[in-house]
């Protein structure tokens, strides 16, 4: 959820195209979209702008973005339904909030700018600050404590196939050496760590050598993958006929996830070799997209975080009997 907050204000990633793809879906007397990672509400509030019958149910896991976006769509207050919880919890949402079925979903994955220049949230190698990197910062989990109890094992699990890491284990065997001798506690320290764990050769190319770590650190502490996996198909299954998801990525486990899961709904699973497929086992869904779009040009002028964006969407063309 790579927002861009300065002078120039909060600019979402893909916006227009985002609002081509959703708008299709949203034509009817009273259409109900959710925004599964809120953020600070920028995809909503031009939602809400260009919809006038929409309501929109928000939902973000970190207090700072509920209270930020309440105060933004403060104009929409009475179409808005915001929800402190995690999107994993998209089911339970929908249904507390008595609107089974929806229109179209929004999905911007990933960290919010907020977050990456806030030193203190601890999400940041570019700044010495508490190694926290909870989005919602009343859970217990926090990266200290992964850092300083997980087992070499359990380390190099997450930094292998969260960070994508090639040196995973040699990143976990000095952290766990260092630790040894004083509790890692701040993010300069960590990324120093992971910066002499990396060979040297390495280090010369491909950007900041804690970048990995710090992701897969992440994504671990806040369930970011488990959240999608569970938040996706529920979204999926509760979108009306002609409903619509867009999905916004910003590194490769996202982006496959969210290939994985609108392809199997968009293909024809009857058995090889009948003469007629059969009506059960065809598609409920088709791809509005060919492959990842990826922001255009004038985009990563304007806005340099959208360059990891990688956008899905998908439209739902059948419904159960």
């Amino acid at each position: 959820m790579d927002d861009n907050v300065g002078t120039g204000g909060h600019v979402p990633v893909m916006l227009e195209r985002v609002l081509e793809l959703l708008a299709p879906a949203l034509t009817g007397p009273a259409p109900v979209v959710v925004d599964a990672n809120l953020g600070l509400g920028g995809h909503s509030e031009a939602l809400l702008a260009a919809h006038p019958a929409l309501h929109l149910i928000g939902i973000d896991r970190d207090p700072f973005a509920i209270e930020f976006s309440t105060r933004r769509l403060v104009p929409y207050a009475d179409r808005t339904t915001l929800v402190h919880a995690s999107s994993g919890d998209l089911a339970e949402v929908l249904d507390q909030a008595g609107r089974p079925l929806i229109d179209g979903a929004l999905f911007d994955l990933g960290v919010s700018s907020p977050q990456l220049d806030e030193a203190g949230r601890g999400f940041a190698y570019s700044y010495d600050a508490p190694l926290d990197m909870r989005m919602d910062t009343s859970q217990e989990l926090t990266a200290e404590r992964v850092v300083n109890t997980y087992s070499a094992a359990e380390l190099t699990r997450i930094l292998r196939h969260y960070g994508e890491e090639r040196f995973a284990q040699r990143v976990a065997g000095l952290i766990i050496k260092e630790r040894a001798k004083e509790a890692i506690t701040s993010t300069k320290r960590l990324a120093d760590i992971v910066r002499d764990a990396i060979p040297a050769a390495t280090r010369r190319t491909g950007g900041n050598p804690a970048k990995r770590t710090f992701q897969a650190l992440r994504i671990e502490v806040n369930a970011e993958l488990s959240a999608l996996e569970a938040a996706l198909p529920a979204a999926l299954d509760a979108l009306t006929l002609g409903g619509r998801v867009v999905v916004l990525s910003y590194h490769s486990l996202e982006d496959r996830l969210t290939k994985q899961a609108l392809t199997a709904r968009t293909k024809d699973t009857s058995p090889p070799g009948l003469p007629v497929p059969l009506p059960a086992h065809q598609p409920r869904f088709r791809l509005l997209t060919r492959g990842a779009e990826l922001p255009s040009d004038e985009e990563l002028a304007r806005n340099p975080r959208a360059a990891s964006a990688r956008l899905r969407a998908a439209e739902r063309i059948r419904v159960d009997d």
